[in-house]
């Protein structure tokens, strides 16, 4: 019964932070964002994917920051670098079936949990790719980011993966000053757009860049 109440208070926060950001995400695809979340928190316990542990807090850190940036996707196709526990890219993936996502990380125990949401959920339109970013190929009308590295080095490891229309979206608390003045040569910032993340307390943004 604990469990229950847990779940139905887990599901009453992505309801409800969905309304408050104006989201619309189907009823289909908010049920495979609990899926994903409860397969998050089994992994988590042993593998050691991310430091929140509460379900709960899971929602807003989580399932709406990556969602908060739904409307500023570009294109049909995305690349999540150093995609980690996969945020924001599988919650992405999951509110947008039609957009073709590819997950690059590097470590093995985090792309085994990735291949294990594609395969559990199921997610048609998501590809797993597990090396460094500096090794991936191919071109995407978005890439995003999201407490990876400074922006400069995100750029310099990742840039080219970048389609020339493409459009890189970095998750952020505050903007620093100094990344944004090291953006290197080819490269420019378009806008700092803020997120106003329900649950979320502190400053989150996603600056947007594209090739100059």
């Amino acid at each position: 019964m604990q469990n229950q109440k847990a779940s139905l208070v887990v599901a009453g926060r992505l309801v409800d932070g969905l309304a408050a950001m104006q989201l619309g995400v189907s009823a289909d695809a908010q049920g495979k964002l609990l899926a994903y979340l409860d397969l998050l928190v089994k992994w988590n316990r042993a593998y050691n994917l991310t430091a929140v542990r509460d379900p709960t807090d899971m929602v807003a850190r989580h399932l709406l920051d990556s969602l908060a940036i739904l409307p500023y996707l570009h294109g049909s196709t995305l690349a999540d670098l150093g995609s980690g526990a996969g945020l924001p890219g599988i919650p992405l993936a999951i509110a947008r079936p039609d957009l073709a996502v590819t997950l690059i990380e590097s470590n093995g125990k985090k792309a085994r949990f990735l291949r294990e949401a594609v395969r559990n959920l199921p997610l048609a339109n998501v590809t797993v790719v597990q090396a460094r970013v500096q090794d991936a190929g191919g071109r995407f009308d978005t890439v995003t980011t999201r407490a990876f590295a400074s922006l400069p080095d995100m750029l310099a490891w990742g840039g080219h993966l970048l389609g020339r229309q493409g459009r890189w979206l970095a998750l952020k608390g505050r903007v620093d000053p100094t990344e944004v003045k090291a953006v290197p040569v080819g490269f420019r910032l378009l806008a700092v757009h803020p997120l106003d993340v329900p649950g979320e307390h502190g400053e989150r943004c996603v600056l947007e860049l594209a090739r100059t």
